[in-house]
């Protein structure tokens, strides 16, 4: 099992809860994420007066995958969400031991 995280950009999410459901994914977790990488923030002004603001407002789309569904996935997200400029964002995968359904006690990939 593997937990597949996405760094989005906020206007690529609907894209790429669609093109999951296009493929039969189902199940994730989404929530605003901040920060920053090679963008390193922008500038806005504010009553005449210039602010940085260091951190972007993302979106973070955690997805618990079977083994065999994470290339599909992470191809999924790549093209959905790929505009070309920077920021478009990053996916990192994480080796999951064991997942365990509350409601039923269910562990491993039976509880996905």
């Amino acid at each position: 099992m593997k937990l597949i995280t996405a760094i989005l950009r906020e206007d690529a999410v609907d894209d790429v809860q669609i093109a999951l459901a296009q493929q039969g994914i189902s199940g994730m977790t989404v929530m605003e994420a901040s920060g920053y990488a090679r963008q390193r923030g922008h500038t806005e002004v504010y009553r005449g007066e210039e602010f940085t603001i260091d951190f972007i407002t993302k979106i973070r789309m955690d997805i618990l995958a079977k083994d065999e569904d994470v290339a599909l996935i992470v191809k999924t997200i790549c093209d959905a969400a790929r505009s070309g400029s920077i920021g478009d964002g990053k996916i990192w995968v994480q080796v999951i031991e064991d997942v365990v359904r509350i409601r039923t006690g269910e562990h491993g990939e039976s509880a996905i």
